[in-house]
């Protein structure tokens, strides 16, 4: 037989072969014309690396722990699984197991990014629902801009990646590689726009004023009835390109003024229904993934995923109006959910 001192790997893929096939020991060893006793060590060798790791016993949680751990939770939300069940002076726990009992009683969210309210802030809301609780809302318009990205937001390109599979490539653009500000306003159960802002116009009072007047006034607001115009009721928010003297003067002189220009809280875009509209155009262009790769390519997908929006989708959005000025007074002046 032969006399190699260590066996190949391509041996070694033979010997698990031939076990398989129900080959001996001492046949594998002829018909490699090995050494039998190097053969039968490496079959012991192998067979001892499989040995199952006997487990040790896990520490068992009591229902007056699980209690405790549902509160620290609460209270901790943001914290690890390691300082919850310290906070609750549980100790040795793996960090499995402490993952799979949160995971019964929570679920892993990213937080939410939000204004700070401070009690002003809250009482001005307050004041805002209680001025505006019997306001016949399907004649208000809401407006709004949004910039869309080429790359789409940060934790968008998450997904299903099969063992052995690599994860796609994700281009970067040097700088962000800019955006797109796009705006647009829902009455009742109609879109107005999209509208694009000329790429690199910074929006200060006499830019947004004139760009008002470009879009929204000669291509929609113009074409309306007189008495569309009398009782519609113009709603922007608080951006210094809004609020300013200049810019509630010139629409003042547009006939949008006193009542017919609606007051805003501070720190409400969840008051605002053309938020979760954004969020509906967004799912839209940037789903399983998707980037672009010019600024005129993410326009169309804009504009595309807008003419998708049904009547159906937005009066949904205009009629949830009412229940929001509920909830703002319920929780006394405090965030709601969109």
């Amino acid at each position: 037989m032969g006399q190699k001192k260590d066996l190949t790997g391509s041996e070694k893929s033979k010997i698990v072969r031939y076990l398989a096939e129900g080959c001996s020991s001492l046949k594998i060893a002829k018909l490699l014309k090995r050494d039998h006793r190097k053969i039968k060590r490496f079959i012991q060798n192998s067979q001892q690396d499989r040995k199952k790791r006997v487990e040790k016993p896990r520490r068992k949680i009591t229902a007056h722990e699980l209690r405790k751990v549902k509160r620290a939770a609460a209270k901790m939300p943001l914290a690890t699984s390691l300082a919850i069940f310290q906070s609750c002076n549980i100790t040795g726990v793996p960090k499995s197991t402490r993952c799979a009992i949160l995971r019964d009683m929570a679920k892993v969210r990213k937080a939410e990014r939000r204004p700070p309210l401070n009690k002003t802030h809250k009482l001005k809301r307050q004041d805002w629902a209680k001025k505006y609780l019997k306001t016949d809302f399907s004649k208000v318009l809401w407006t709004d801009e949004m910039r869309v990205s080429l790359d789409g937001p940060d934790g968008w390109a998450r997904g299903w990646i099969g063992k052995g599979q690599r994860a796609p490539v994700r281009l970067r653009c040097q700088q962000g590689g800019g955006g797109v500000l796009v705006w647009a306003g829902i009455i009742k159960d109609e879109l107005v726009g999209p509208f694009r802002v000329e790429d690199g116009v910074k929006l200060n009072s006499q830019s947004y004023c004139q760009f008002l007047e470009d879009t929204f006034f000669k291509q929609w607001y113009r074409k309306k009835s007189a008495s569309f115009k009398k009782n519609m009721i113009f709603m922007q928010d608080n951006a210094p390109s809004h609020a300013s003297k200049y810019s509630t003067a010139w629409l003042a002189r547009k006939g949008i003024k006193e009542e017919k220009l609606m007051t805003w809280p501070p720190c409400s875009p969840d008051l605002n229904p053309i938020e979760n509209l954004w969020s509906i155009i967004k799912c839209e262009i940037y789903k399983e993934g998707k980037q672009y790769t010019s600024l005129n390519s993410v326009w169309e997908a804009v504009v595309a995923a807008a003419r998708n929006v049904d009547g159906a989708q937005i009066k949904t959005l205009t009629e949830s109006m009412d229940g929001r000025l509920l909830s703002v007074l319920a929780k006394k002046g405090g965030y709601i959910g969109r």
